[in-house]
Formats: C-alpha cells, structure tokens, sequence
C-alpha cells in the first residue's frame, strides 16, 4: 500500500503514536509518505497529489482532520482520522480505536462509509469545512478559553473554561434555514452534523451524520446556568431513549443555514477560533467524505458491508 500522512504537529501532546502506527502498519512493498505541519505549512500543500496515494492518514484533532476531510471532499479518497488531538470527537463518533496498533489494522482492513460534512462561509468570505460541529457563542467562548491549556488539561480543559464564563453573550439570532427565515434569541447556535461529544453526551437526541441534513441547535437562554437542564437531558440520552430536550434549546433541520447575531457572535468549528464573528453561513456537503473505519462504525450506521479499498497490487 501507498500512504500519504499529514501529521500536525501541534497538535494534541505530541507523543509520537503516529510513528508507532507507521511501524506496526509497514510491510513488504509499502511506501508511506510523512508531510509534517506545525501550522504554517497549508495542507492544500500537503495534499495536492493525494491522488497519487491508497489512502491518506490525517495525524491531529479534529480541526485538522476536518480541514483534509474538506480538502478531499468528494473525490473518493480514503481518508484514516488518527485521533492526536485534544478532545477527537470524530473518532468517538466513528467507534474508531485510539491505540496505533490498532489502527494500523484498520487501515489494513480498510472498510470504507461515506460520510455528510458541512462547510461553513465566514464573514470574510472565506470557507472552511466540518465533520463536527459548526457554531457561534457561547460554544466559541469556551473553545478560546480552552486554547491556552489544552496541551496541560486535555479534554478537561473545555469543562475549566465553562465554568470560567458563566455569563456569556446574550444575543438577538436571526437564522435563514433553507430559504425560511427564523427569529430568535440566545447565547449561541450550533451547526451539528455528529453530534455525540465528550462522555457521551450527545447534543441532539439522533446522531444522523448520512442523511444530508443539519441539526441546528439554538441555546435559548441568557446565561450557562439555564443550560443546564439541557446538559442533564443529554447526559440521559445516551442510550437513545431520551428525546426529549428542555426549551433552552430549540432544534431546527435544515441543509443550508445563515446566523446572524445581534450583538455580533464569535465563531468555531471544529474545536476551532476562528477570530471572526456572525454572520456566517453552513452548507451540507453529502457523503462528501470516505473515511475508513471500524466494523463497529459500519454496525453503528447500519450498514452491513462497505466498499473494499482497491489497490493497484
């Protein structure tokens, strides 16, 4: 086999899996092709013949692999999300192993699904894409807080910027879902594709990453304290049997979604600070993706088989 790796650097705590999935996957015949980045070098860069490749390794959280899922949207690649990041929520939602081990035997195996991502427009006009989830508010407040201890806390972070912002942004929201326009209030929106987040926790009560559409999750209340019902429903959620949520969050569906904030709300994706702020907008990409994954993923999204990964050997 042929692999192309992108390896962030900066990513997560750098403690060099990536290097032991090269040696427990290596054999015979095989090429593997290391680019390295530390943030300066774009991966468009990096990813310019991937073509050229079995299958790309994307080495990083889940911003760095939402940017090669984007960078090779729609053109069949496989893509192997190898979880280096902070929090790499993609990878719990694909039921994807962390040990590199055992994701170098999933690459072997290479069981393909394709998969929705969204890609979001900034106020700027400049575009980005997402597996996650893409937002404005309050979720973006903790992202900044977390940014400067990540590396020290881990996932743990998040939670430490939560409880440091208690009184978030209050904003009037006008959303613009699929041409229908929706005037509302609160301290953030959500652009979620999958859904399940740390522990668990799924935002919404159905993680639907294959139907091509958004969930699109409204905070609507004026401070942290009033999500915390919320917060509760989902943590009962978690076997699907809860899907109920409490009117500090108003749910909406949609392919195409425009925020607007009044005042303005700074913007994420992805785990991701952008440094702008609202307006943006989020459009789906359908099954855009090609993720290799676990025959747990295939069991997951109900599907029985998946397409083998051809080789020219």
């Amino acid at each position: 086999m042929k692999l192309l790796i992108v390896n962030n650097l900066s990513s997560g705590l750098r403690d060099g899996a990536i290097y032991d999935f090269m040696r427990a996957f290596s054999r015979d015949g095989d090429e593997i092709c290391v680019r390295c980045t530390s943030g300066c070098t774009d991966l468009a860069d990096f990813l310019c013949d991937a073509e050229d490749f079995d299958a790309v390794v994307a080495a990083g959280g889940d911003g760095t692999v939402a940017t090669a899922a984007y960078l090779l949207a729609e053109t069949g690649i496989p893509l192997l999300p190898f979880p280096a990041g902070t929090a790499n929520l993609l990878a719990l939602n694909l039921a994807s192993p962390a040990e590199p081990h055992a994701l170098a035997k999933l690459m072997r195996e290479s069981r393909l699904m394709d998969f929705d991502i969204g890609e979001i427009e900034l106020s700027d006009g400049s575009r980005r894409g997402f597996t996650m989830i893409a937002g404005a508010g309050y979720d973006a407040t903790i992202m900044q807080g977390a940014e400067a201890s990540k590396k020290l806390l881990g996932p743990m972070a998040y939670f430490t910027s939560a409880f440091a912002n208690p009184s978030p942004q209050f904003s009037k929201i006008a959303l613009t879902i699929d041409g229908e326009s929706v005037e509302t209030q609160g301290v953030g929106v959500l652009v979620v594709n999958f859904s399940k987040l740390q522990f668990d926790i799924s935002v919404v009560h159905e993680n639907m990453p294959r139907d091509g559409m958004f969930d699109i999750v409204v905070m609507n209340t004026h401070d942290a304290v009033g999500l915390i019902p919320a917060l509760l429903s989902c943590m009962l959620d978690r076997g699907g049997e809860f899907p109920t949520r409490p009117g500090s969050l108003q749910v909406y569906r949609g392919r195409e979604v425009t925020v607007e904030a009044t005042p303005p709300l700074a913007v994420q994706y992805d785990g991701e600070v952008t440094g702008s702020t609202t307006p943006f907008t989020a459009r789906m990409l359908p099954e855009a993706a090609r993720f290799v994954v676990s025959e747990e993923c295939l069991k997951l999204y109900d599907e029985e088989s998946a397409e083998p990964l051809r080789l020219d050997d």
